[in-house]
């Protein structure tokens, strides 16, 4: 078997676990928070963070457990991976993303083709996806350049407060982005509203690239 099966095979099951974490999470909190919408996002965002926490744990020997797009996008820029490997796992990432809906929506008993209708749109909620993307992406390079063996817990804990502390309850993922379309439930988001928030998690990794690079640089001069 081809050394690159085993990362992209990584990248695949993180991907969609992470999926089945986001939307099933939410669905089930809206099912039985009855109505109390900040129990359902506190929910929503506990189990997100504590399935980040060990899907990173175990699969980031094997491919860097990016899950994300734009993460890759933001390593291939920093030269820490090729971009035919940077390639590689988007589109992975994006398959296994929307396999991972699917299997939602079987497990809760949903159909499985749907197509979101929670409209996510304006200024303040793509600045919250530009700062939200920024911010996870400074907490993945600061963590491995000062403390890596603390990665999937900083991601995790990351991920959960985003949840709280952005417009956008931190998407931060064009992959995620693009698989919570098709589900139309409270993690959902209306296909309209996805390309804009694509589009700024992707400028906050070509602006994070540079400048974290800069920020983190090992020599005090660079």
């Amino acid at each position: 078997m081809p050394a690159i099966a085993r990362p992209l095979a990584a990248e695949f099951f993180g991907t969609m676990f992470l999926l089945i974490a986001v939307v099933g999470s939410g669905i089930m909190a809206e099912r039985l928070a009855d109505g109390n919408m900040a129990v359902a996002l506190l929910a929503n965002a506990i189990a997100t963070g504590a399935a980040l926490v060990v899907l990173i744990t175990i699969l980031g020997p094997l491919s860097g457990a990016h899950f994300n797009p734009a993460v890759s996008f933001f390593f291939a820029l920093r030269g820490k991976i090729e971009w035919r490997m940077a390639v590689r796992y988007g589109l992975v990432q994006i398959v296994a993303a929307i396999v991972g809906v699917w299997l939602t929506h079987l497990m809760f008993a949903m159909p499985v083709l749907e197509v979101s209708t929670r409209l996510r749109d304006g200024p303040p909620q793509l600045l919250a996806e530009f700062i939200a993307t920024l911010g996870l992406l400074a907490t993945i390079a600061g963590a491995i350049r000062f403390a890596p063996s603390s990665t999937p817990m900083l991601v995790g804990l990351t991920i959960t407060g985003a949840y709280w502390f952005t417009a956008s309850t931190s998407f931060a993922n064009p992959a995620v982005t693009l698989a919570r379309a098709l589900t139309d439930s409270f993690s959902g988001i209306a296909p309209v509203s996805a390309p804009g928030f694509i589009a700024v998690q992707f400028l906050a990794a070509a602006i994070a690239a540079p400048a974290l690079k800069w920020l983190f640089a090992e020599a005090a001069s660079a």
